[in-house]
């Protein structure tokens, strides 16, 4: 799309009345509130769904490469926030051994497809969690922090100068955040150890990719339950998903040495930045944050409705349900928590409330992705049936958990509630407990234990291993840097390898495949 015409976009969703929207989205939230009174958002059975990122990169050397616009409508994928994303949601299925196999399959399906049609244009599609080598002739700073600013006409005439990113998807929404009055609410910049990266637009969010597990529940009005159980899971399975310890090489301040950057790296990175690019680092907790127990599904409602406006989006009529409720669910767009809920549907009969599980980055391989969707539902299958105690560790516990697991990993300090009551900080122990629990909820909806401890075995082998993705990746770099070379070298032969390690297990195997015994 060209710049004018984007910038002419951005100008109309700027016009949009930011109170109005603010009290229509109000409104909206008291017709989802008396639906979920009404009964619409329940369901016979738990069902599960899934969102998938990927970036593509040069089939021969990894670097990074946009993808033509027309090759995702090909592929059937979504655009996302930079030009090298694309994005798979699948269709929601009933939380039973038929449904996570049509969830895999799906998954499966699509994306040979998109590999097969990207291979004809030399390009292939990575499950990260985030990119280290830029496109091809280009640094990652430039790319990330590249713009233009161009002149455009608003609906009441007069002009006004709008900042474009260069590298970012055709949607007006992302481009809008950098030209709003409520623009100083982001924080368009990368804040990390040894990296400071300071953009003019939310662009350098383009970093990061990740899968997000979704959970339907049956009965709307225990949401919350559901919801609070989810956040105490929050820290443990970050904590088995972590993948990506290390930035591009020249986002590194200069003065870092390999050796610093190596021992201070955060096992997912991908945390701080999507906190930092998109919060505002004067202001307290930010959009992007660990959020609070819920003590009513109606109080899900409101905080959805009360948060922060960035952008007021324009809202078209449409013949969706949600469409009942358009400014909510446009609101709930820019909605950025960990965890968070969700109210909708494309038909009455469709209408549900869901649990979004956003802490996950994108996996090595389909099989691992999988086994986090299994063992998301399971877990909130089984801890909720069960009344497990772990509802009664501090969310203030549950959050440093959260953030312990970011920086560290498998290795982090974290603190779980077993089944008989019992505190404990023992990694074997927290898992065998939480794993067992997966499994539990697996059967309990009809899952044979076979097939159970087949979706959640890759994860049982990264406890038993002791090894993450991000930790195979500090091993590999650190490997690359013993044996002389220099930081960015290292970060690129690792990055190779990964991709050269994905293409051979993405489809058909799993991370454990990666482990040497």
């Amino acid at each position: 799309m060209p710049e004018e015409e984007l910038a002419t976009r951005v100008a109309d969703v700027l016009a949009v009345d930011a109170d109005g929207f603010r009290e229509q989205a109000e409104a909206d939230a008291e017709v989802i509130k008396d639906a979920i009174d009404d009964g619409v958002f329940d369901n016979p059975q738990a069902i599960v769904g899934f969102e998938y990122e990927f970036y593509a990169v040069k089939d021969d050397d990894c670097a990074l490469r946009r993808v033509p616009r027309r090759l995702l409508e090909l592929i059937g994928f979504e655009k996302e926030l930079g030009l090298h994303n694309a994005e798979m949601t699948t269709s929601p299925q009933p939380l039973n051994a038929h449904g996570l196999a049509a969830q895999e399959s799906e998954i499966k399906a699509r994306l040979r497809t998109a590999l097969d049609v990207t291979q004809s244009e030399r390009m292939r599609l990575v499950s990260d969690a985030l990119w280290t080598i830029p496109p091809e002739g280009e640094d990652a700073t430039t790319y990330l922090t590249d713009s233009v600013e161009r002149i455009a006409t608003t609906p009441n005439g007069d002009e006004r100068s709008i900042r474009v990113a260069t590298n970012m998807s055709g949607s007006a929404r992302y481009h809008a955040m950098a030209n709003t009055d409520q623009a100083e609410s982001a924080g368009m910049r990368v804040d990390a150890p040894h990296v400071s990266l300071q953009a003019d637009t939310v662009m350098p969010e383009s970093l990061i990719t990740s899968i997000q597990p979704h959970y339907q529940v049956a009965h709307a009005p225990d949401l919350p339950l559901y919801f609070n159980y989810a956040l105490r899971a929050a820290g443990p399975l970050l904590a088995l998903g972590v993948n990506s310890p290390f930035f591009p090489p020249d986002l590194y301040d200069d003065e870092a040495t390999a050796d610093e950057i190596l021992a201070d790296a955060w096992m997912e990175h991908r945390i701080s930045v999507f906190e930092t690019v998109l919060n505002d680092p004067a202001t307290g907790e930010g959009k992007v944050r660990f959020p609070h127990d819920l003590e009513s599904v109606g109080e899900a409602v409101d905080r959805v409705a009360d948060d922060d406006t960035i952008v007021p989006m324009p809202v078209d009529e449409g013949e969706r349900f949600d469409d009942g409720f358009p400014h909510f669910r446009r609101k709930h767009g820019t909605y950025w928590r960990w965890v968070r809920p969700v109210f909708g549907g494309p038909t009455r009969s469709a209408a549900n409330a869901r649990i979004e599980f956003r802490p996950i980055p994108a996996q090595p391989t389909v099989r691992d992705s999988v086994a986090f969707l299994a063992a998301f539902a399971g877990i909130l299958e089984s801890l909720t049936r069960l009344e497990h105690p772990v509802i009664e560790l501090d969310w203030e516990i549950a959050r440093e958990n959260f953030y312990a697991a970011m920086r560290d990993g498998l290795e982090a300090d974290l603190t779980w509630i077993t089944n008989d009551g019992k505190e404990t900080t023992e990694c074997l122990e927290l898992y065998e407990d939480l794993l067992a629990h997966a499994e539990d909820g697996l059967t309990n909806r009809g899952l044979t234990e076979e097939e159970a401890a087949k979706y959640l075995y890759p994860l049982r082998r990264r406890v038993r291993q002791a090894m993450t993705p991000a930790r195979w990746k500090r091993e590999q770099v650190s490997a690359e840097l013993e044996d002389g070379a220099p930081l960015e070298a290292a970060i690129t032969a690792m990055q190779r390898g990964y991709v050269r390690r994905q293409t051979e297990t993405l489809l058909e195997g799993s991370f454990a495949d990666w482990i040497v015994d």
